[in-house]
């Protein structure tokens, strides 16, 4: 029998509705997950139990009543320490953030989610401002993963990514601007979802726009999908949102059987791991035995990583524009470095990297006139120590050098998933990514349910949760 702690949303949903399962069991069982296990990950920041009982006792009167209220009530939701919610103090990983302040009003994913009867779990562990493709931060430490706590888990989502994996809570919010939700849906073995940019409101505006995208983590595609239908709610504070009509659910069906699909196992620069890329190769297999039509081919861009580093980092110096040099000396030494060269660029050094990035979504555009979607690994490399920026004797010194999957179709604005395609011999993660071309998102779910019902790995979860249990 299923631990309740590992239901997915939508079999909680179903139970509930069948009065086989309370909304307050559920939180109850997710937050035993916690007590028993979040020293060893450090997923949550921030946790309170009376409100996420209270929540759930709530819900579980709506049923009662007959009353049930939106497309998640009563489910627990884990929301990353980034998103402003009511109640809450929004500390962002950072020291500079007082923790006795909570924040006046919600995010529109916030606000859509409570609309539709969410039980707020708690607040996950992020970088200090969401800065990098790790999660640790002067705040809080690292966050490890899921399968092996002493690495990491990813970022800078990878406090939700821990937790959805260890039952911690069925569905969570994530932000990515260059990968921080599918870097650890990758690395930390989970279904992680970047929408089309603009798809789902951002509020306040993220220091990192244009790159920045709200998205949904959770343990299955079709999860993912529930998730996306109240992520993409119009709200009028993001002025950039078009009204949603699409109901990502229903567009999980249909499979693969026809589609056109470029397979790239490098994007043409990039080195990966043998037992990735033999992984991945199997994952693209299993889509041609699905149907698909698939051809191993790419965009044809070179590595766009010097205009995403103006763009990304000019977004990290943006974030700390009003913070004093003394405030500063607190805050992550790697995003002091990154903001204080960032500061140092010119208006025309960052409206080069926008020239770049407007050639990057014409070519991925064409390049989607003739394929329905694009797949190849989440990333080139398994997870590696969790204090660390980059693993150990890499060349390079910042996150960026191993994430060249990820961070283009920021760039670009396209809808990309990872979703997990097997493991490495020493029991870690491999993600496979689909890409689609901009709005495509529910093409891009659907592929992605395709191939997750095909090669369905989601019996599996960590051993260690079930040794260490009270």
């Amino acid at each position: 029998m299923t631990d309740i702690a590992d239901l997915t949303a939508v079999q909680m949903l179903d139970a509930f509705a069948a009065r086989q399962l309370s909304p307050v069991e559920a939180a109850e069982a997710c937050l035993k997950r916690i007590r028993d296990h979040d020293h060893a990950v450090h997923a949550y920041s921030q946790i309170n139990e009376e409100v996420t009982l209270a929540e759930a006792r709530a819900a579980e009167a709506r049923y009662q009543r007959g009353e049930a209220n939106g497309l998640v009530d009563g489910v627990p939701v884990a929301v990353k320490d980034i998103f402003m919610a009511e109640g809450w103090p929004n500390l962002k990983g950072s020291k500079l953030i007082d923790r006795h302040t909570p924040a006046a009003s919600d995010a529109p994913a916030v606000a859509a989610l409570k609309r539709h009867g969410m039980v707020t779990v708690g607040r996950t562990t992020t970088p200090e401002f969401g800065w990098k493709g790790i999660t640790d931060s002067p705040l809080e430490g690292p966050t490890g993963n899921p399968w092996a706590p002493e690495k990491t888990a990813g970022g800078s989502s990878g406090g939700s990514a821990s937790a959805v994996v260890l039952g911690m809570g069925p569905l969570a919010l994530g932000t990515d601007a260059g990968g921080s939700i599918r870097i650890p849906a990758g690395f930390s073995g989970l279904v992680g979802h970047k929408p089309t940019h603009g798809l789902c409101p951002m509020w306040p505006p993220s220091a990192f726009y244009p790159l920045a995208h709200v998205g949904p983590m959770t343990w299955t595609v079709r999860d993912t999908a529930l998730l996306m239908n109240i992520l993409a709610e119009p709200d009028p504070r993001d002025a950039t949102l078009p009204a949603n009509t699409h109901d990502f659910v229903k567009a999980l069906d249909g499979g693969v059987s026809g589609l056109k699909i470029a397979y790239s196992p490098d994007l043409g620069f990039i080195d990966v791991d043998p037992e990735i890329a033999r992984a991945v190769d199997a994952a693209v297999r299993r889509l041609e035995d699905l149907g698909a039509h698939v051809e191993e081919t790419g965009p044809g861009f070179s590595d766009p990583v010097d205009a995403f580093d103006v763009l990304f980092y000019g977004g990290a110096a943006n974030a700390m524009r009003d913070i004093s040099a003394e405030d500063r000396k607190q805050m992550d030494p790697g995003l002091q470095e990154v903001a204080a060269w960032a500061e140092k660029l010119s208006l025309l050094d960052y409206m080069g990297a926008a020239n770049v990035r407007a050639e990057l979504i014409e070519r991925t555009s064409l390049f989607h006139q003739q394929y329905d979607l694009l797949v190849t690994p989440t990333l080139p490399i398994p997870a590696f120590t969790k204090d660390r920026e980059v693993p150990e004797d890499w060349p390079a010194e910042r996150w960026p050098s191993w994430t060249p999957f990820t961070y283009p179709f920021n760039l670009t604005g396209q809808p990309a998933i990872s979703v997990p395609c097997g493991f490495t011999d020493a029991g870690l993660p491999i993600g496979l990514q689909i890409v689609g071309a901009r709005h495509q998102d529910g093409l891009v779910l659907r592929a992605a349910e395709a191939y997750q019902q095909a090669h369905d790995l989601t019996a599996t979860r960590p051993d260690w949760i079930k040794e260490n249990a009270s």
